[in-house]
């Protein structure tokens, strides 16, 4: 695991990068204690995962949804498939309507 000192980082952030994208992660340290990890994602995949891990919203509704699942009131796969093209094929006749321009 590299470590490196938040000065240090904020001097020299592009070579960091640059190091990140060879090296992996780094963990940045303010007096002594973690404060933040540089990583360089992959690719746009990786960089939605890696915000999504993160987001308070994303697990509480992850969490909800375990939860409602292992209560029995999840969907099978083929059901939910289904509800995803009957949503999909009720919102293509609002997207179809022309809109009004102000002139």
């Amino acid at each position: 695991m590299r470590i490196a000192p938040i000065a240090d980082v904020k001097a020299h952030l592009s070579a960091y990068l640059d190091e990140c994208g060879v090296d992996g992660p780094l963990v940045i340290k303010r007096n002594g204690k973690a404060v933040g990890v540089l990583i360089v994602p992959y690719d746009e995949d990786d960089l939605e995962r890696l915000i999504l891990a993160r987001s308070p919203r994303f697990q509480t509704l992850l969490n909800r949804s375990r939860k409602s699942i292992s209560e029995g009131k999840g969907l099978s796969e083929v059901a939910f498939w289904k509800a995803v093209r009957k949503r999909a094929q009720e919102r293509k006749p609002a997207a179809a309507k022309p809109r009004r321009t102000k002139r």
